[in-house]
């Protein structure tokens, strides 16, 4: 009997150079320069992605007009070791109000060396978005997801350097 269990999780991983505090504070304080512009629910252009550094922030693009779209919870914040956040982004790319209904993304930061970071990303309980989460999870692991926002981030190492 041949049953095939669904992928109900995406993983991204890089190694850049620098401590783990930096790699942290660059990912948290920083999230917005890496994230394209164009990963967008508001109606108008981004003027600004935001990333509440504490439990029960939020991440929130804010429009040119005011308008604000929080599409992440923050449910763990753990400096400079792991962050855990909620994806409030629907099957249909819409944002969901039904926390039963999201899952969640942990990013942890490992020190290799004294000036170099693993940084492992893991986007988890993608079916808990119901029908349609396979398109969820094919949009995160796609060359736009998550891979695209790794190399982003990565790329800010390289430019410092």
């Amino acid at each position: 009997m041949n049953t095939r269990v669904p992928i109900t999780s995406v993983k991204q991983s890089v190694v850049v150079e620098a401590p783990i505090e930096r790699a942290f504070k660059v990912f948290t304080e920083q999230f917005g320069s890496f994230k394209p512009p164009e990963h967008n629910l508001l109606g108008v252009q981004i003027a600004e992605t935001v990333f509440e550094p504490r439990v029960g922030g939020h991440i929130y693009d804010r429009g040119i007009d005011g308008s604000e779209c929080r599409w992440a919870r923050v449910l763990a914040y753990e400096p400079p070791k792991r962050v855990l956040l909620s994806w409030d982004i629907s099957p249909q790319w819409q944002i969901e109000t039904d926390p039963n209904k999201t899952s969640e993304w942990e990013v942890r930061f490992t020190a290799e060396t004294a000036n170099r970071t693993r940084v492992d990303l893991e986007h988890r309980s993608l079916e808990r978005h119901g029908g349609g989460w396979e398109s969820v999870r094919d949009g995160v692991a796609g060359d736009q997801g998550w891979p695209l926002y790794v190399r982003r981030f990565a790329g800010l190492f390289a430019r410092q350097a």
